[in-house]
């Protein structure tokens, strides 16, 4: 089989972990046109200063000794194999690089044989790009669990970052639709990830010439709607994960049905606004301080697939509103819809000059269709009067009404619609 034929097959099997960003659109080159976004590996992911990375993102192999039924690559499953040799892997990588198509790897795989031979596999990529090659591009490797801890560290010395996917969320769904698998097989090899991070970056304060240890940190993917885990219990176990293992990030993937198993034949459609409301709650839990307990309850365990889930906390605590923008501490502001951690940010810098008036929020970067309804500015109240839940729950879901901009008039909520948007901010 050519390479490209591989690189083809192998390539749109990748595109299910969604561990590593992807635009997944696809616009042809014709009439000597430049560029093109045709599937070819090349996927988008994000830096944290916002920098967009472009990464060849592609599985090792897509042959699996496992049958997980949720997974599009399970034995039991008639798709076309195809595998790489570590060489083409290499070879790949750095004529992309050459030709500025990428900046880095993403690199998965099936399991052949066994864990140890896969993780033997991948760990010869990586280290031939690092030492041979001398490419000191971005990499991100998925893990094998399963794979002895040797190699876990071997393969850390090596990659920018490191992935094992937790899959599903709880013992009983993995038993259910894995049952190959064993949920300790995944959280022992993260918590042997944590514990080397910790290790390495002690033993740097003392020894500069000690090697970096995945410095980019570890992740991991749940999927969300193949078992019948409440959004409550979801969220709970992505806060105890940042907790106790230093994840990075928790991606969440919608469930795409493609099994004849019983438990997930009838399932439908993929839940993708589930799946979008559940990394708006993430990122509550990441960057606004907010508690998995206090997004959701027991007695409330869904989200709101209409409101996000600020909103939806806030008109549960109405006790706590309005608030005075001028007064409350930016841990409060971070909880006011409308305002998300960089107008929080701008807000608390302006205050310590002069009070701030309404208007002077518009150009800060606050969101006032949102957040006009819970705050005050300077003792005056801009909603329309009424704070009752029900109602403001309905002012929330109304559209927004057009406005007529003049010749020399920039919309005011331009900025933060885009920033919303770029940054996947709860405002």
């Amino acid at each position: 089989m050519e390479i490209y034929e591989k690189l083809r097959i192998l390539a749109d099997a990748a595109k299910y972990d969604v561990s590593c960003s992807s635009s997944g659109h696809q616009r042809g080159n014709a009439n000597k046109q430049l560029g093109s976004t045709a599937a070819a590996g090349i996927c988008h992911s994000w830096s944290e200063d916002g920098r967009c990375i472009s990464l060849l993102k592609i599985l090792y192999t897509n042959q699996c000794i496992y049958n997980c039924a949720y997974c599009v690559n399970r034995s039991s499953n008639d798709v076309k194999r195809a595998a790489f040799t570590p060489e083409e892997v290499v070879s790949l990588t750095i004529n992309f690089y050459r030709r500025n198509y990428i900046e880095g790897l993403f690199l998965s795989s099936g399991i052949i044989k066994s864990p140890n031979h896969t993780m033997e596999q991948l760990i010869e990529v990586v280290k031939k790009l690092r030492t041979r090659e001398g490419f000191n591009g971005y990499i991100h490797l998925k893990g094998i669990p399963g794979a002895d801890e040797s190699l876990i560290n071997e393969a850390g010395l090596y990659v920018d970052r490191m992935s094992y996917n937790l899959e599903l969320p709880t013992t009983k769904g993995l038993r259910l639709l894995a049952p190959d698998k064993e949920r300790k097989q995944i959280i022992m090899p993260m918590q042997q990830v944590r514990d080397q991070m910790i290790a390495h970056r002690d033993m740097k304060k003392h020894l500069k010439s000690t090697p970096s240890f995945i410095p980019a940190g570890q992740s991991t993917q749940m999927i969300v709607g193949a078992t019948d885990e409440t959004d409550y219990h979801i969220i709970k176990i992505a806060e105890a994960m940042y907790r106790r293992l230093a994840l990075k990030r928790v991606y969440y993937s919608a469930f795409v049905p493609g099994s004849t198993h019983p438990a997930v034949v009838e399932r439908g459609r993929p839940p993708l606004n589930r799946e979008h409301r559940i990394y708006q709650a993430d990122w509550l839990l990441r960057f606004y301080g907010f508690k998995a307990d206090e997004i959701l309850t027991p007695d409330q365990p869904q989200l709101d697939l209409l409101l996000d889930p600020k909103c939806q906390w806030a008109l549960n605590h109405m006790a706590y509103f309005p608030m005075e923008v001028n007064r409350v501490s930016y841990g409060a502001l971070l909880r006011i819809p409308g305002i998300g951690v960089t107008s929080a940010r701008r807000i608390v810098n302006a205050r310590r000059f002069s009070a701030l008036a309404y208007d002077d929020l518009k150009g800060i970067g606050v969101v006032l269709k949102r957040a006009k309804y819970f705050i005050t500015c300077n003792g005056k109240y801009c909603g329309d009067g009424d704070v009752e839940p029900v109602y403001l729950r309905q002012k929330l879901l109304e559209p927004p009404k057009p406005e007529q901009l003049t010749l020399y008039q920039t919309h005011p909520e331009v900025f933060d619609e885009s920033e919303a948007t770029i940054r996947g901010l709860l405002t």
